[in-house]
């Protein structure tokens, strides 16, 4: 199974762990009553679901993110409601999980074409002699 295929069925829902806490986010007199904040564990090199290959190729994109044991933390804290910061906490996993593994585009080198070029020194042309007559006495 494909690593895309496993972020888009959310496998790795099972391996992750979930910490509430006071929120310091919106909430009004809430916030002292109500662990609204979410922090997002996962744990890569524990981890069952992924391959050894991604392990590392995440641990390795991933190094100024990860403690010192390998866990991945993610907060949220933008919303009043706890549901909705998990929801939110999951979302940037995920998100973060599919951009780490996207290819990048390969940067091709090309060229202008003739015509833009003529295009371009015609204009560059005429620019320089508006700006040569200017200064001139008829």
């Amino acid at each position: 199974m494909s690593i895309f295929q496993k972020i888009n069925a959310q496998f790795l829902n099972q391996e992750l762990t979930f910490q509430a806490s006071r929120s310091s986010g919106p909430g009004g007199q809430n916030v002292n009553k109500v662990n609204s904040k979410i922090l997002l564990k996962f744990n890569i090199p524990e981890s069952r679901i992924l391959e050894e290959m991604e392990r590392d190729f995440l641990m390795k994109k991933w190094a100024n993110k990860l403690d010192n044991e390998g866990n991945l933390i993610i907060q949220s804290q933008e919303s009043r409601s706890q549901l909705q910061n998990k929801a939110i906490a999951l979302r940037k996993f995920y998100h973060m999980l599919e951009a780490a593994f996207q290819k990048k585009k390969v940067r091709k080198a090309t060229r202008p074409s003739k015509r833009a070029v003529e295009k371009r020194l015609k204009t560059k042309r005429m620019q320089a002699e508006k700006k040569q007559y200017r200064g001139k006495d008829w």
